[in-house]
């Protein structure tokens, strides 16, 4: 049968389920509008509050260092419109979750969530933020969270670059404690975050790179059309020279320095450490880009409807 706009909205309104989650529960429905809502349920699709249902995508990732730079924290914080990223309530609220991670040190974001709040003991964080979704207007969330804390000789840095929309937390490693508070080592990792910023690598070293990834890699260039004809064992040697550059490109050590394409940052680290006679090496990082993987709303739902239902 055919599924009408107005029915999608209608169930969206109802349920703050995505529009395609609500076309396809209703035309798996045939129509029915209560079981729709159950099998929104059932997928755990449908919210309890419309609001937690509206995409939030904007806000702020936003970073920080403690511990004499040996511990660090970084935060994506999500609202819906980039007014209410700018306003003081939001920004309040999102640098008090900081301040919560710096203190608290939770473990991850589940636990994150359930501690007492920093500045309210009385509810958790997950209460103060549904809380503020109540004041401020929109639907809010502590999206992504992670914390590195280093042990051993070492400094973790972060970035965020301009307006908020980029951070990177990176931690590095060294033979002496005393590297830490090389002038040249903090210009080395504040420059080591700004390429992850940049460059977007994905691991540091290809040790670092799980074989499904290769596999997966190995796949699609196998199924390339522009291969479909060639002997097999030409195609073979095609694809790994494919795969090989691939990974390359997401290895950070391996990537050329944005600020000088003629070095590497694996030589770069090398040339600084023989500089100061210790080694120095990248152990992990973390990037976050701001509503990445979420779906915008769009600003004309009617036309956004129709053009799904055609």
């Amino acid at each position: 049968m055919s599924i009408t706009a107005a029915q999608v909205k209608e169930l969206r309104d109802k349920t703050g389920a995505g529009m395609m989650d609500a076309k396809n529960a209703l035309t798996e429905a045939q129509g029915d509008m209560e079981k729709a809502q159950e099998l929104l349920r059932q997928k755990g699709l449908a919210t309890a509050a419309k609001k937690s249902g509206r995409a939030a995508a904007e806000g702020v990732v936003i970073a920080n260092i403690f511990n004499n730079g040996q511990s660090g924290v970084l935060l994506e914080v999500n609202c819906e419109t980039d007014f209410v990223g700018k306003g003081e309530a939001f920004l309040a609220l999102a640098n008090n979750l900081v301040q919560h991670a710096t203190e608290k040190t939770p473990a991850d974001l589940d636990v994150f969530l359930d501690q007492p709040y920093l500045h309210n003991n009385s509810q958790t964080v997950r209460d103060t933020i549904t809380e503020a979704v109540a004041s401020i207007k929109e639907n809010l969330s502590l999206r992504r969270y992670v914390a590195f804390n280093r042990t051993a000789p070492g400094l973790v840095h972060a970035y965020i670059h301009t307006g908020s929309k980029i951070g990177v937390l990176a931690e590095l490693s060294f033979g002496n404690a005393a590297t830490a508070q090389n002038d040249a080592v903090k210009a080395l990792a504040k420059d080591v975050c700004m390429q992850i910023a940049s460059a977007g690598a994905d691991f540091v070293s290809r040790n670092d790179i799980p074989s499904a990834v290769v596999e997966e890699e190995t796949r699609i260039e196998m199924g390339k059309e522009d291969l479909q004809n060639k002997p097999e064992e030409v195609r073979a040697k095609i694809v790994k020279g494919r795969v090989d550059k691939l990974m390359g490109q997401r290895v950070l050590i391996e990537q050329p320095f944005v600020k000088d394409p003629g070095l590497t940052i694996e030589a770069l680290l090398d040339n600084l450490s023989k500089q100061i006679g210790d080694t120095i090496a990248v152990v992990r990082f973390t990037r976050f880009v701001l509503g990445e993987g979420i779906e915008k709303v769009q600003a004309n739902f009617a036309e956004e409807v129709m053009a799904q239902l055609r």
